[in-house]
């Protein structure tokens, strides 16, 4: 799968194509992320892609020249010209559901804005599917970005070590959390690891596996949390609210 991001800032990815899952994917071929200067497109001979909105108001808006012809010029750098994502707070919320759908896209061209945003024929002329990934602001859409490309190359064939592990994660069903997961010590300060999960018992496991998820899961939009001193009761629900990103 391949990833075009559309940016003012490209050198914010050099480091972040380099971390674990995400590089060992690009280097099996599994994944391509190119960074693209959308400055290098405007016709502007001071290299401005910005300017003051029209009616007044704080701030710069990214002018529509140098994105659409950066868009334009990207495009066609590969033989499809790849599904037009535009992140905004404006835009639907990436929700599992919506990582799945675009998991199944070959190429994304990301659109990452700055300052106040994009103008609004940017959006009309490239008609783009408008993602927000949360009710919070950022001060660009890079983070999002990347917010994005994590999400989605979980879902490619190939990347995790095991194809079972985002089968069974948060979120893999609607409103579901995953189980509670332990590893060495059996004891750490005082707490203890569940006594079922050092049975050998796969069966008994699977099915104290299932009860914690459904414990933890979302129940009006508050989820529960399994307390592992209890070996599974149930504890204080935890805060489900949302924070979100601006220009995008």
């Amino acid at each position: 799968m391949r990833f075009d991001v559309l940016t003012l800032f490209p050198g914010i990815f050099d480091g972040y194509v380099r971390q674990s899952l995400l590089e060992d994917a690009i280097q099996a071929g599994l994944v391509q992320v190119h960074a693209w200067n959308m400055r290098d497109w405007t016709q502007d001979k001071h290299q401005r892609v910005d300017d003051r909105p029209f009616g007044g108001g704080p701030g710069m808006v990214l002018m529509a020249q140098p994105v659409i012809d950066c868009v334009q010029a990207v495009q066609q750098k590969a033989d499809l010209p790849g599904r037009v994502v535009m992140l905004t707070p404006a835009g639907e919320r990436l929700t599992q559901r919506t990582v799945e759908k675009l998991a199944q896209e070959p190429r994304l061209v990301l659109l990452c804005g700055r300052y106040e945003g994009f103008d609004d024929r940017i959006r009309h002329m490239l008609n783009p599917l408008e993602i927000s990934v949360g009710d919070f602001v950022c001060n660009g859409g890079e983070v999002p970005a990347m917010v994005l490309i994590d999400t989605v190359i979980r879902l490619i064939p190939g990347v995790l070590g095991h194809e079972q592990s985002a089968a069974d994660e948060s979120h893999s069903e609607d409103g579901r959390i995953e189980y509670p997961q332990y590893t060495r010590p059996r004891v750490f300060n005082g707490l203890e690891v569940p006594e079922i999960l050092l049975s050998g018992n796969h069966q008994a496991v699977a099915k104290w596996r299932r009860e914690q998820s459904e414990l933890r899961s979302r129940k009006d939009s508050t989820p529960r949390i399994a307390d592992p001193r209890a070996g599974g009761s149930e504890s204080t629900g935890r805060d489900a609210g949302a924070a979100q990103n601006k220009p995008s």
